[in-house]
């Protein structure tokens, strides 16, 4: 079926992107598990996962690409229906001012997380001669995983700056046109090949590459890491030119099966060169180097397609449940981090393997944040603050009065 360019809410691309915020959740609770987790996670448990290496592994290689996919998406959809100026407020108060407010307490429960788990590390005390803290700098800057919500907001001002100018230059509409007819061509069968060059070209100009890990994380720094930009850059782009360019978006649902077999390809490629584990060293230049950086971010672009494509097929009609979850994902996200790291402290005092650890460190972290989303946000002016609605308690009521019925 054809995907008017309106702003009719497409319920399988909601909850959709939901998926992907909820996928973080998956992602980070699952990090106290991998293998030479000590390097870089707050928390690292005895027990170790080949399984959730590979999840992990997998997982972020396209929900980063899939995220911006959607914002670039929803986000012209949006500004289509506020205008730019009232766009421009509403992206402020629901990106950028979460992120100004939040990241503090967030920060501060996250060394406060670190700092206990260092206290029983030390069997209840704390070190004679501790590490000193590194101080904050524009290159050394802790974004956290909110770094998604900074990217956003550069990525949103230069949009609105770049169309305003653009539409200065092409009063005609004529530099439009052939803009359109490009981005038709390279929307093809083989967009997801002709997409995946800046990102993989960025990659591998990157001078130590930890290779496993895919696109470097610009979470440390205010300065955004250039291939970043570049790779999620490229995704919001591509998100932007299938809201307004319906074919395109109406083809994904016919290619989904196409794209999910070079998703598959792709991905065994990498597996294939560094199995389920990081390597403990970074990727060396050659052959198989290019032909893994190609791979990987081919695999990022047909996993997201591929899901587009699937939850337009498949999920679109409208369920409570996924417009719940996928209301409640953005809350989830931001608080989650502190959290997931709390559960895995407490997990990783006990020796239950890491089967029973994970599931259980990861349904903590999701009943805590849906039980806050629901009594703290849901029905308050949080809730219109960050999903730019209040849903009233008296529709919460009604809806369960016809559900009884």
């Amino acid at each position: 079926m054809p995907y008017p360019n309106t702003s009719e809410r497409l319920h399988g691309l909601d909850a959709l992107r939901g998926f992907a915020l909820l996928l973080g959740v998956a992602l980070h609770a699952a990090m106290a598990y991998l293998p030479g987790s000590e390097a870089f996670w707050v928390v690292s448990d005895s027990e170790r996962s080949r399984v959730l290496s590979g999840g992990f592994h997998w997982i972020h290689s396209f929900r980063m690409t899939l995220f911006f996919l959607l914002a670039g998406f929803f986000g012209r959809m949006l500004l289509h229906r506020l205008g730019s100026w009232r766009f421009a407020r509403d992206r402020f108060k629901r990106i950028t001012l979460p992120l100004l407010s939040l990241w503090l307490p967030i920060f501060v429960t996250v060394v406060a997380v670190a700092i206990w788990n260092t206290w029983l590390k030390n069997g209840g005390s704390f070190p004679d001669n501790p590490e000193p803290m590194p101080a904050m700098t524009a290159t050394n800057f802790p974004l956290m995983h909110l770094w998604f919500l900074y990217l956003l907001t550069i990525f949103y001002t230069a949009t609105l700056a770049v169309r305003a100018l653009f539409r200065g230059v092409d009063r005609g509409g004529h530099m439009q046109t052939i803009l359109d007819r490009v981005l038709r061509i390279v929307g093809g069968p083989l967009a997801p090949l002709l997409l995946s060059v800046p990102a993989a070209l960025a990659l591998l100009s990157i001078p130590t590459w930890w290779h496993w890990f895919g696109i470097p994380t610009p979470d440390m720094s205010l300065i955004p890491n250039p291939t970043a930009c570049i790779a999620y850059g490229m995704a919001f782009l591509g998100g932007w030119a299938l809201q307004r360019l319906p074919d395109l978006l109406d083809a994904l649902p016919r290619r989904w099966p196409l794209n999910l077999a070079i998703a598959l390809l792709s991905s065994g490629i990498c597996f294939y060169q560094l199995g389920l584990v990081s390597p403990s060293v970074a990727a060396a230049p050659g052959t198989a180097t290019t032909l893994y950086a190609f791979a990987y971010v081919t695999a990022s672009w047909t996993w997201s397609l591929a899901l587009i494509g699937l939850a337009l097929r498949f999920l679109d009609g409208h369920s409570p449940v996924r417009r719940y979850l996928a209301d409640a994902s953005y809350w989830i996200y931001i608080v989650h981090l502190p959290l997931a790291m709390a559960a895995q402290v407490l997990a990783s005092r006990y020796q239950a393997p890491w089967w029973v650890e994970y599931p259980l460190v990861l349904a903590a972290v999701l009943a805590v944040c849906l039980l806050s989303y629901q009594l703290l946000v849901r029905h308050t002016w949080i809730g219109g603050w960050l999903n730019g609605r209040r849903v009233p308690r008296s529709q919460m009521s009604a809806q369960v009065g016809r559900a009884a019925l």
